[in-house]
């Protein structure tokens, strides 16, 4: 035992040091680590969210510059000169505003064919805007001869393809300003810088972003335009200085951000290396995703410099762990003796030795007072086990007799529940039904009423169409049955005492013809085994209403096609006489974890569609009429569940 006792408190001593640290250095890892993986996000993030603004901020310089030309007086009178005269102007205005195309569109060819662009039609509405458009390589040579050849990119292999793609077409920042002479609108002003090989672009962004000592400060990232998913302008390295322009995002970046529009901010390969990321989405003026804004920066600094970090922590706990062992050890050697002196005691006690204590001992530490406060310990316990015997079959009797009155409350208050929730339920389907009884009436009657007339008028010759009139009249009467059996089923008290004596066979034939639309349309094929069963007391109405709600369950469990099992029979239960209905269907059956809970208030398995109320109103009703419903899983002879069988079983009528 004393060998028990060291190995303990060394183990006690110990374990802060080689489990309890190791474990929150763990943790600590795990959420600086956590942590520090966030901060780079929020830091992408920020990057991208900048990179976005100043391609936001170059629209609008765009569309400000160009309303600015538009309003200046030697615009308008180069407008009234020669054509040679505003080739000259375009061409120097194109150069100093630093535009890839410019030129004036009259009102009269605003609507032209290459021309219906959204920022000319809002341009035309008196609204300076721009905007991010793709055109053809044609449209772009209509524009500025030449600009066609600039957008022209090679793909470059990748993605397992030995062939290559060229994307011809051009990703423009599209601006257009009004002109007004005189008061009026007389045309626009267009203007565009082609993106594709834009590489002053692109590196003003990088330099915004992560060469501003304010922003940035000196950190080494990367900035892509996308034109879907082809980079048409970058600053990625492809080799030897070479920039990847031509090459294509990963599969997962382009399903999230161009399939699903999302933003990606993430870890992602780029190219030739794994990039923290930040991928937006970008909309041309038709509202369509055509491409998107990229930025990121190398992710193997970081990862270094987390290793080292994991080094560090290591090497310190470490240290700490080889420092304290021997310190604890020292300490633990002096509660040896004193422990194995409690544990003799403990021992003794638990045999049933009440009387054992600890001998005097000249030490006056806090093991000794421990010792001194296990016999005072010992004393009233001694003293206490003697009460407790007495209290003990007090406590059970006042228990016994609580728990009695929580479960009466208990029961009234589920039962007052129950009752609450069918009749708000009967309400309001009761409200409905009546609606759409007087509806379908209408109609009907409107429908009998011709038939008779066509009787009338036809005379003799309806003879050659009787048999069709009859079919008419026929399906006219079955519609009028099915009505009043949906107001039976919904108000049963209008139709109805609080209960009688009930034969089961015919309600459960009318509860099959109130569901024939349910399993035709499911497909599923009814089977019915219907023997000679004594009548039950119960009100019909909230029998229909259970005996419904087991049977579109069950079709709701099939799915589309299926068997579904309606048996009946004479059952004695606990010595009383009385019917049983069993509904089996061929479905996947009941979880067995949530079988004990199926008739539970709000229970359902049908999220966003069911109440969970169904199943717990048909077993109130059921109770309310002094029977039973149950629920068990059907299983074949390989122990596979086969469907689920609902029974409900009710006592015979009183004579």
């Amino acid at each position: 035992m004393l060998s028990s006792v060291r190995l303990r408190l060394l183990v006690l001593a110990l374990a802060p040091l080689i489990i309890l640290m190791p474990l929150l250095l763990l943790i600590g890892m795990a959420r600086w680590t956590a942590d520090y993986d966030a901060l780079l996000i929020a830091n992408v993030e920020s990057d991208l969210r900048i990179a976005d603004q100043y391609l936001t901020r170059m629209m609008e310089n765009a569309s400000g510059q160009l309303q600015a030309t538009a309003r200046t007086v030697r615009f308008a009178e180069v407008l009234a000169s020669t054509f040679e005269e505003q080739h000259r102007f375009f061409t120097e205005s194109r150069g100093s505003l630093g535009f890839d195309f410019l030129y004036y569109l009259p009102s009269a060819a605003a609507n032209a064919p290459g021309e219906d662009w959204p920022v000319i039609a809002q341009a035309m509405e008196g609204k300076a805007t721009a905007q991010i458009d793709l055109m053809t390589a044609e449209q772009l040579d209509a524009r500025t001869l030449g600009l066609a050849v600039q957008a022209r990119i090679n793909e470059l292999p990748g993605r397992g393809e030995a062939t290559t793609q060229v994307e011809t077409r051009g990703m423009v920042l599209h601006a257009a300003s009004p002109v007004v002479q005189n008061g009026e609108r007389v045309g626009v002003l267009v203007g565009g810088v082609l993106l594709n090989r834009n590489l002053k672009f692109i590196d003003d962004i990088n330099e915004l972003v992560f060469l501003n000592p304010v922003t940035g400060g000196d950190r080494k990232g990367t900035v892509t335009v996308f034109l879907d998913d082809l980079r048409i302008s970058t600053n990625v390295s492809l080799f030897e200085g070479r920039r990847a322009i031509g090459t294509r995002v990963s599969e997962a970046v382009r399903h999230q951000v161009l399939e699903e529009g999302k933003i990606w901010l993430d870890r992602a390969f780029v190219v030739n290396d794994w990039y923290i990321s930040g991928y937006l989405p970008l909309h041309d003026s038709f509202g369509e995703r055509v491409g998107m804004l990229y930025v990121g920066f190398l992710e193997a600094p970081f990862n270094a410099a987390k290793r080292a970090a994991y080094f560090w922590m290591i090497g310190a706990f470490v240290a700490v762990l080889l420092l304290s062992a021997p310190v604890f050890l020292w300490m633990a050697r002096g509660v040896f003796t004193p422990l194995e002196a409690m544990t003799q005691v403990m021992r003794r006690v638990r045999a049933g030795d009440l009387t054992a204590r600890i001998g005097p001992t000249r030490k006056r530490d806090e093991v000794a007072q421990v010792g001194a406060h296990l016999n005072d310990l010992l004393e009233q316990v001694q003293d206490r086990d003697r009460r407790l015997r007495a209290w003990a079959d007090e406590l059970n009797a006042r228990v016994d007799q609580r728990t009695a009155e929580l479960r009466e409350a208990n029961d009234k208050l589920e039962q007052a529940f129950h009752q609450l929730v069918t009749r708000e339920k009967l309400a309001s389907i009761g409200e409905i039904t009546a609606g759409v009884a007087h509806e379908i009436n209408n109609p009907i009657a409107v429908i009998q009423g011709n038939v008779d007339v066509i009787r009338e008028v036809l005379g003799r010759d309806a003879e050659d169409v009787r048999t069709e009139l009859d079919l008419i009249d026929d399906q006219v009467r079955r519609i009028d049955t099915i009505v009043g059996k949906l107001l039976k089923f919904s108000r049963p008290g209008d139709y109805g005492t609080f209960a009688s004596e009930v034969p089961l066979e015919p309600v459960l034939r009318d509860c099959l013809v109130l569901v024939e639309h349910v399993v035709t349309r499911a497909h599923v094929a009814v089977r019915t085994e219907f023997a000679e069963v004594p009548p039950v007391r119960v009100e019909p109405g909230e029998l229909q209403q259970v005996v419904v709600n087991l049977i579109v369950n069950a079709v709701q469990a099939m799915g589309e096609a299926g068997e579904l099992f309606l048996t009946l029979e004479p059952e004695a239960r606990e010595g009383r006489a009385g019917a049983a209905l069993r509904v089996r269907d061929t479905g996947p059956g009941v979880a067995e974890s949530s079988i004990h809970a199926v008739f539970d208030p709000f229970f359902t398995t049908k999220q966003g569609e069911g109440t969970g109320l169904g199943l717990s109103i048909s077993q109130s009703l059921i109770q309310r009429a002094g029977g039973l419903i149950s629920v068990h899983n059907v299983t074949d002879e390989a122990g596979m569940v086969t469907g689920a069988e609902f029974t409900v079983w009710l006592p015979e009528a009183a004579a």
